[in-house]
Order: C-alpha cells, then sequence, then structure tokens
C-alpha cells in the first residue's frame, strides 16, 4: 500500500489476499437445460407420489355403500300454485331377473348400446373420462364418458347429481367392485337397476311396459329398443314423444350396426329386422284424466330445463309446485267438455272416434303456465296433446310473417311498405315473385280468388296466395328467426326457410304456439315461461331457470300484429271468440288435409291455443276431421274458437275486462281506438272499395255450424295482376 494512499479499515474477518498465492479453483456451473431438466423430473416424481398415495388412500377410504335411494325409489308429489295436490307419481315397478333369463342377443344389445368392450376392459377407462371431460368443456355435448361397471355403480349405489365428489367415488366403488364381484353379476345388477322410462327399472319391467311380455321372450329387434331407450328414455319413447321417431329409429339402427360389427348379429338377420313399434303405456290409475298429462308436461320442463335429469327424478321424493292454477284448469276441461266431448258419436260417427284436443294458457306478464289440456284422460290417450309437436300449426303462423315484416320495416316487390293498409294481389295459385328457389304458387282455401286485397283484410279471411308472397318479400329466413325469437323452438319440425313457412306447415307444440303468442300480447317482450314455481327435496330448494326478459320484436310491431288480430276476432275468420265478452286477438287455421284445426288467441291477461286433431286410435295415424261432430269440416274458427271462448271467459271470470295499450306504427293510429263490437251502438267505420261478395278464406270463413258467413274483404280498384300494390289515397281499411 503506498504512503499516499489512506488506510481502509478491515471488515471483521477479512484479510486482504496474497497476490502471490494462486486463488482457489471454482466448482463448474451447471447448464440451466440441465437444471430444467433435474426440476421437472423432480415435479414429475412428486406428482406421481401424490397420485399414487391419493389413490392408495382413495381405494381404502372409499367403501362400497349399500343401495341408495333411487334402487328403492320414492315418490314424487305434484301440486297446483296455490298448493293443493294434483298427483303422486306411482309407485317403481321393479322385478329383478336372472342374467341367463335374458336372451343373449338382448345382453348383446344391450352392450352395443352402452359397452362394447364391457367384457374385455376394466372397470374404468381413464382416457375416455378424459376425453369425455374436454368434449363437454368444449361444448360438443355432455358426455360421460363412464364404462358399463361405473353406470352401475351411479345407479346402483350412488345417484345421478353431476358432482366430481361423486365421480370419484363412482371411479373408486368400480375398481373395488369389479374385484369382488364377476362381469356376470355386474352386467346382471346393471339389467336389473337402468331406467327405461314408463316408471320401469330393469329389463323385465321394460319389457312389460313397452310389449306387454317377459324379459326371456324378447327379440332381437325388440331388446335393440329397449338397450337404445338407456340414453334417453322418455327422448325415445315413440309412443309418448312420435315427434321423436325419427331419433329413435336412429339410435334403434346404431345398436343393430354395433351388433353387426361386433359380430353378434349376422347381416342377414340385421337386414330382416324390422323396428318393433312399443305398445301403448298404461300409465298409473292414480294418474287419470288430466293429472298424468300435467305430469308429464311438468317432468319434461325439469328435465329439458337441466333442473333435474331424468334418472335422478325418477328416483322420486321431490315436492313440485307448478304454475298451474285449479280454476283455470278445471274451467279448460269444462270448455272441452261443452264445446267438444258432449257433442262426439263415435257408435254413429266413425270419425269422432279421432277427435282429439290439446290446449295450453300464459299468463303474459309473468310468463306461467296457468291450465293445460292434454287430453280425454291419460289412462286412455297417452299422448300429451298440449306438448306434442307432429301436428301442422297451419294458418296461426301467419301473424309470425306480419311481425316480421313489422320488425324489419319491410317493403313489397314494389318498394312499397307492408302495413296492414298494403295491398296485395290474392289471386288464387299465383306465383310467388323475387324468390329464386323452386316454383311455387299456393292454393287458397276452396280455390277461392280474391283479387287485390290489403293486408288486414288477407288476415282477416286468411288468404294464403297474400301470405306466400309476403314471406318472400320479407326473406323467408327472417320470417323464421321471428318465430324463434317469439318463443317457437329453433328445432321445431319443419321450420324451413322457404315461402311456405307462411301457411304453417311447421309442428310446434300448442304449448310453444301459447309462447309465441303470449309474446305479442306482452308488447313483443320474452319472458321466461315457466310450468313450475318450486321444486324441494328433504326441505332444500333447487334452482329453477331464470333470465331477464328481453324485447323479441319491438313493441310497434307486435302491437302493429295485435291491431289486425283484433280484426280476426271481430270481422273475420275468428269471431266465435267474441262469445268471451273481451277484447280479444287471435287467428284461425287449418293443417294440411284438415288433420287438425287451430285457434290461438289473446286478452291482454291470457294468452290460450286450443287445436283439435284427428288421430287413429288403434295405429296413431293422423286422420282428417271431415264430419266430425256432425259437421262437413273443422276450421279453427269453430269448435277450437268456441272452446277458447268458453275458457277464456270463465278463467278471467270476476276480474274486469282489459282494453288493449297499442303503440303502433305511423300510418295505424286508427287500429288502436277500443272496439266493441257487441255494442250495437257501435258507429259503422268506411268500407274499402265497392261491392260485396261472398268468399272463403283459408278457414272456409265459417261458422261453427258449417254455415258460409259474409266474407268482409272487398274488391279495391282494379290493377295490373302479379305484383302488390298499395291502397289508393284516401282509402282507409275497414274495421268492421
Amino acid at each position: 500500500m503506498s504512503d499516499d494512499q489512506p488506510d481502509r479499515p478491515h471488515r471483521p474477518g477479512w484479510a486482504p489476499r496474497d497476490p502471490t498465492v494462486p486463488p482457489p479453483p471454482r466448482r463448474p456451473r451447471r447448464s440451466r437445460p440441465v437444471r430444467f431438466l433435474r426440476a421437472v423430473a423432480g415435479t414429475f416424481l412428486l406428482a406421481v407420489l401424490l397420485g399414487a398415495g391419493s389413490f392408495v388412500a382413495g381405494y381404502l377410504f372409499v367403501e362400497i355403500p349399500p343401495a341408495n335411494a333411487a334402487a328403492t325409489a320414492q315418490s314424487n308429489v305434484y301440486l297446483y300454485r296455490d298448493g293443493s295436490p294434483i298427483a303422486r307419481d306411482g309407485e317403481v315397478n321393479r322385478e329383478n331377473v336372472r342374467l341367463a333369463q335374458v336372451p343373449l342377443t338382448v345382453r348383446h344389445a344391450v352392450l352395443a348400446a352402452e359397452d362394447r368392450d364391457f367384457r374385455s376392459a376394466r372397470a374404468v377407462d381413464p382416457k375416455a373420462m378424459v376425453r369425455a371431460a374436454w368434449n363437454t368443456l368444449t361444448g360438443k355435448g355432455r358426455q360421460s364418458g363412464s364404462t358399463l361397471t361405473q353406470q352401475y355403480v351411479k345407479n346402483y349405489y350412488l345417484g345421478q347429481e353431476q358432482t366430481v365428489t361423486r365421480k370419484v367415488k363412482e371411479f373408486f366403488i368400480a375398481i373395488k367392485l369389479n374385484r369382488e364381484k364377476s362381469k356376470d353379476q355386474i352386467f346382471e345388477g346393471y339389467l336389473n337397476t337402468s331406467y327405461f322410462g314408463r316408471n320401469a327399472y330393469g329389463i323385465q319391467a321394460a319389457a312389460r311396459a313397452y310389449y306387454g311380455k317377459d324379459a326371456t321372450d324378447l327379440d332381437t329387434a325388440e331388446g335393440a329398443y329397449l338397450a337404445s331407450l338407456l340414453k334417453a328414455p322418455s327422448a325415445y319413447d315413440v309412443a309418448t314423444h312420435p315427434e321423436n321417431r325419427t331419433k329413435a329409429l336412429a339410435r334403434w339402427h346404431y345398436v343393430l350396426d354395433g351388433m353387426v360389427k361386433e359380430r353378434w348379429l349376422s347381416r342377414s338377420d340385421r337386414a330382416a329386422a324390422t323396428f318393433p313399434t312399443p305398445q301403448t303405456a298404461r300409465p298409473a290409475t292414480g294418474l287419470s284424466g288430466q293429472r298424468g298429462y300435467l305430469v308429464q308436461a311438468v317432468e319434461d320442463y325439469l328435465t329439458g330445463h337441466g333442473v333435474i335429469d331424468e334418472k335422478t327424478l325418477a328416483g322420486g321424493g321431490f315436492r313440485i309446485t307448478t304454475t298451474l292454477e285449479k280454476e283455470k284448469q278445471d274451467a279448460f276441461v269444462a270448455a272441452v267438455d261443452a264445446q267438444v266431448m258432449s257433442r262426439l258419436d263415435p257408435a254413429q260417427n266413425p270419425t269422432d272416434r279421432y277427435v282429439r284436443v290439446g290446449g295450453a294458457a300464459i299468463d303474459p306478464a309473468s310468463g306461467r303456465v296457468v291450465a293445460l289440456y292434454g287430453g280425454i284422460d291419460y289412462t286412455k290417450q297417452y299422448v300429451n296433446n298440449a306438448t306434442r309437436r307432429d301436428y301442422q300449426v297451419g294458418s296461426t303462423f301467419k301473424p309470425f310473417v306480419l311481425a316480421a315484416a313489422l320488425q324489419h320495416a319491410s317493403l313489397t316487390q314494389n318498394g312499397e311498405p307492408i302495413t296492414p293498409n298494403t295491398y296485395y294481389d290474392g289471386t288464387d295459385k299465383r306465383p310467388v315473385q323475387g324468390w329464386t328457389g323452386a316454383f311455387y304458387a299456393p292454393a287458397n282455401e276452396d280455390d277461392h280468388s280474391y283479387g287485390d286485397i290489403t293486408v288486414r283484410a288477407a288476415t282477416d279471411s286468411s288468404v294464403n296466395a297474400v301470405y306466400a308472397q309476403m314471406a318472400v318479400d320479407v326473406g323467408p329466413a327472417k320470417v323464421k328467426e321471428t318465430a324463434v325469437a317469439l318463443g317457437l323452438p329453433a328445432r321445431t319440425p319443419d321450420l324451413n326457410s322457404s315461402p311456405s313457412i307462411a301457411l304453417g306447415p311447421a309442428t310446434a307444440s300448442v304449448l310453444d304456439m301459447a309462447e309465441a303468442y303470449a309474446t305479442l300480447a306482452n308488447h313483443g317482450r320474452h319472458g321466461t315461461y315457466t310450468l313450475v314455481e318450486q321444486v324441494t327435496k328433504d326441505g332444500e330448494a333447487l334452482g329453477l331457470p331464470t333470465s331477464e326478459g328481453r324485447q323479441a320484436v319491438s313493441r310497434e310491431a307486435a302491437d302493429g300484429t295485435t291491431a289486425v288480430l283484433r280484426s280476426v276476432v271481430e270481422s273475420g275468420t275468428g269471431t266465435a271468440a267474441l262469445a268471451a265478452g273481451r277484447p280479444a286477438a287471435g287467428k284461425t287455421g287449418t293443417a294440411e288435409d284438415d288433420k287438425a284445426a287451430w285457434f290461438a288467441g289473446y286478452t291482454p291477461d291470457l294468452a290460450t291455443v286450443v287445436t283439435m286433431m284427428g288421430q287413429d286410435p288403434q295405429t296413431g295415424e293422423q286422420k282428417p276431421l271431415y264430419g266430425a261432430l256432425g259437421l262437413p269440416r273443422i276450421n279453427g274458427g269453430g269448435a277450437p274458437a268456441e272452446i277458447w271462448a268458453q275458457f277464456t271467459r270463465d278463467a278471467l271470470a270476476g276480474t274486469a275486462p282489459q282494453e288493449f295499450d297499442l303503440q303502433v306504427g305511423a300510418g295505424m293510429e286508427e287500429w288502436t281506438a277500443p272496439f266493441d263490437p257487441l255494442d250495437p251502438a257501435q258507429p259503422e267505420l268506411p268500407t274499402e272499395g265497392e261491392g260485396e261478395r261472398e268468399g272463403e278464406g283459408d278457414e272456409g270463413a265459417r261458422t261453427g255450424t258449417g254455415d258460409v258467413q259474409e266474407d268482409t274483404a272487398q274488391a279495391g280498384p282494379e290493377r295490373p295482376r302479379g305484383g302488390p300494390g298499395r291502397a289508393p289515397e284516401g282509402v282507409v281499411p275497414p274495421r268492421q
């Protein structure tokens, strides 16, 4: 250290290094990849140890429990909204059989449907479970990934709840069970505990419920159908839900093809197999009358909305309070009895044997379903006419076309705005214009030609030529979109984007249509429609579907449609509805070949849809209603409108009539004035055009007695055919 540098204090324990002594060698540093690999290896080893420890712990601590409650299922209790009882569903139908009593082909059918590798595979399949979880998370549909052994564990020892805890228990119990019992014992247990629908647990009960025979007498085709039911019992029951026959057939074919693939069935026997239509269900007598229909509709609602899965609900123990109101329910039954059932004479009139009636009523403001009519008696006619989706809705669909036109401010082919005052050409079999698809020229009812006619008058008389053209002008896709927004399910059969959509080939249910009309009554606002007020089990309430209401179409579009539908009741094909004694809007409809007749209508406080349908009680085939009730034909303006009027009058008895509060678009103000067709002092409104003529619209413009009534649609000034026009300036459409 030089003399001119100050001394530096030394840190304790530190001494300067002697520069003559070489430094100690440094330890070489490991590269980063080596450190990373060691960390990964350590983490993997730890995970393996933890996984092994968890598996050992799970295996040691998860015991095989006694049979669950579903194995000795309880009943469910169904209540009206006021707490009075509707029904208690029947006792569980179960009868165990030995595996040897089940034909080999039937056993193979079950394996082809549920677990083709059951005999050779392990009790659990982790890969399948992971794959199913991934598919569920990525929106490819809920999948279980469970082996047949796991399904048996779930059916007999645990439950149907979708929780991680249940899946973990299922995993370990399946492994233990596979070591303690043989494959035959597990398979036998599965066949005796699986739910097949119709309150039937086990293959023996299912054979009795669907084919009226013992399991030992089932043939291959019948066994394949019963195996098909395991995936979705109610959905694939073609007797209960005939609209799902296509899906049920596809599942049945899948099972048989799987048997061929596994070499359990020869190709020749597969080719010879024919679909074994099951017998009509025989429900418990405790579900007679309307009770069974109400229970069935509520169960469909709960399972369809994911509140409870079907197997858990079948396990019982639930207390279900519905939105149904007993007084209104009784009023519906009384109206059908008075207007239809009391007038049937099947001994003298064979067509009367085909008559079926369905109905549904909804409170537009709350969305509560307050009454349903499913059929004459659940123990006699098992299919629920209120919820089935296999009959065309006919012209009751036309208001959705008008609502779509008003919603989208649509124009005619001539560029004129579509309003109730717009003129169209109502010539019979007039080809639609502006459609690039196949040639389409629909006939009017009874091939009647109307010439130039306003939209209002065309709605009154249900003119097909006008509405087919209007559907093209609006755009069939927009019409479909509007119908779905109002409340029809997007999956409704035959709801296709083509000009014919306006004539109602779609097969929506009565309840679907009531929901859509309730949206119109609620000024275009679509709420949360529900059949269930509360569900509890062991005192604990289950969550129910909730959602904010949404504006399906603008208020102006909905109220404009309502204004036109008021005219249908006041002076069109729906005048029988005036007997309700309240301001009302509605539309009649007739299915192809008169196989169904509809009336869909509403007051400001109640939306109700009624249909009469024809069906052969022996074959289930849809039949025309010509001659029913002793009338030449059945139209929506006849018995369906008469049922609607009596029910609406009685259901709303004791409440003050409400007038429609309508907000319509420009140029429609005259349509919002209160109108009382029963008031003899009502001033006469101006008419359109000159002259009068008699004619028939889509509904035949007939009264309930079959007499032709005068057509109030008047001919406008002469104009070239082939394109819609607009009313002459100063002409005001009538409101007779």
